[in-house]
C-alpha cells in the first residue's frame, strides 16, 4: 500500500514543480527555480520507489494522466487560461483513461 502513497507524493511534487515553473520570474526567480529543481528531484525519487512494486505502464500513466489533468485545471482556475469544450472533453478523456487503467489492473 505504501507504493500508492509514493505515487501520490510523486504526483504532488510534480504538480508543485510544474506550477512553480509558471512562477519563475520577477524578484523571486531564483527561489522558484530552485523549488522547481527540488520538486522534480523529489518527484522522480518517489516515482522510482513506486515503480519497484507497481507496473511501469500503470504507474507512469497514472502519474502523467493525473498530473496533466490537475495541471490543466490549475491553469484554468488560477492562471486564467482559456477553457473551451475541446479542453473539457480532453480532460474528461484523460480522467476516463486513468480510471480505465485502474480498472484493467483490478480485473487483470
Amino acid at each position: 500500500m505504501k507504493e500508492y502513497f509514493y505515487l501520490f507524493l510523486a504526483i504532488v511534487f510534480e504538480l508543485i514543480g510544474t506550477i512553480s515553473m509558471k512562477l519563475v520570474h520577477g524578484p523571486y526567480m531564483i527561489l522558484w527555480g530552485l523549488n522547481v529543481v527540488a520538486c522534480y528531484l523529489l518527484c522522480l525519487f518517489f516515482l522510482v520507489l513506486t515503480m519497484k512494486t507497481i507496473e511501469l505502464s500503470f504507474a507512469y500513466a497514472i502519474w502523467a494522466g493525473i498530473g496533466t489533468a490537475v495541471t490543466a485545471i490549475v491553469g484554468i482556475k488560477f492562471f486564467e487560461e482559456q477553457v473551451n469544450l475541446m479542453k473539457i472533453l480532453s480532460l474528461a478523456l484523460i480522467i476516463m483513461g486513468v480510471i480505465g487503467l485502474h480498472l484493467s489492473k483490478e480485473l487483470g
